[in-house]
């Protein structure tokens, strides 16, 4: 079983360093009978077209004479103690309908939810990868919502409790879009897509709004500290947390890495805490530390990330660590309509 990351580069083109270099690991110990079982996140045809090749160069062997292969993404939601692995539908492929055979029973032998044996390897590749894009793109939506409501007066989260009165409403939430998954996944459908001469438009827009959303939260909270008759040069702003998602420690492709960036930008001294994040990770990844305790006289205090430390925090605690006209700036909204004396602002 092959579970390794699929990230982007810095050109957000795919990077199949780590699954080619597995596969040309396990291809060097492969022998007659062996079945390879890819789980990472790719586009569809990249363990026939990329993976399968290397495996029959190292091994010498003949794919489907001498081997088999078969295809069952990896679906574990991080930080998710309810969704874990034998709760979830696994779904599984063969390169024939012996390997789906097996690799089902193997996989349903722990898997309590049940397995759904997809009809090729290609279909169960894009199964996974559409899974990913298509909550980027309801996600986006939310956010450009956001920014056209914000622009009215209109309160999002007021908006979105409002239409989710219908019983066909989807529930989607604005906010910053990172990780490993969601944030990556759309553009490796999209470079596969450019491939076969197409050109992805809803879901490259999707992509461009939510990889903007950290740049935007930052201009907004300048614009606040602004408005509050305040040097925006000598502005102290405490960002509290730093990973992709609450509860969790992960800071791959953490989009709150850009709201600080762009804060800086304007000169801003920011400061960052997180009870999970490691301050070594976040040093080497994106140079800047975690302060080791929360301060005093803060112009503005974002609060990024929704770890369960700070979900029942009151509006005194903002207070005693905020300059006078402190601003509060929720991006996910755990405040609505529990602020009265800060400034408040969310997506």
């Amino acid at each position: 079983i092959v579970a390794v990351p699929t990230p982007i580069d810095d050109h957000n083109l795919p990077d199949l360093t780590p699954v080619l270099a597995a596969s040309r690991t396990v291809g060097k110990v492969l022998k007659k009978g062996d079945y390879v079982v890819y789980e990472s996140t790719v586009y569809p045809g990249c363990t026939e077209e990329d993976c399968i090749p290397i495996l029959e160069e190292e091994s010498g062997l003949k794919f489907v004479d001498d081997f088999k292969v078969g295809y069952s993404p990896e679906r574990i939601n991080p930080g998710d103690k309810e969704h874990t692995l034998t709760s979830i539908v696994k779904v599984v492929s063969g390169c024939d309908t012996e390997s789906a055979e097996v690799i089902t029973n193997v996989y349903g032998s722990i898997i309590t939810a049940g397995v759904h044996c997809a009809s090729t390897i290609k279909v169960a590749e894009a199964a996974k990868i559409i899974e990913n894009t298509q909550r980027d793109v309801n996600i986006a939506l939310m956010n450009e919502l956001s920014i056209i409501f914000n622009k009215m007066g209109i309160n999002t989260f007021d908006v979105l409790e409002a239409a989710g009165t219908k019983w066909n409403f989807l529930r989607f939430f604005p906010g910053l879009v990172g990780g490993h998954c969601i944030g990556v996944d759309p553009y490796y459908l999209t470079f596969k897509a450019k491939e076969y001469g197409y050109h992805a438009q809803i879901i490259n827009s999707g992509r461009y709004v939510n990889d903007s959303m950290g740049g935007y939260v930052a201009k907004q909270t300048v614009k606040k500290i602004v408005a509050a008759n305040k040097n925006i040069r000598n502005a102290k702003v405490l960002v509290m947390g730093v990973t992709f998602k609450e509860n969790v420690s992960d800071i791959r492709n953490s989009k709150v890495v850009d709201v600080v960036n762009e804060l800086k930008s304007y000169m801003v001294n920011v400061e960052v805490v997180d009870p999970y994040a490691s301050n070594e990770e976040v040093k080497e990844e994106y140079d800047f530390e975690i302060v080791p305790e929360i301060g005093k006289g803060y112009d503005a205090v974002i609060v990024a990330v929704n770890h369960h430390q700070y979900v029942d925090l009151k509006e005194d605690y903002f207070e005693s660590i905020s300059s006078e006209d402190g601003i509060l700036v929720d991006i996910k909204g755990i405040y609505k309509d529990k602020i009265q004396n800060l400034t408040y602002w969310s997506l």
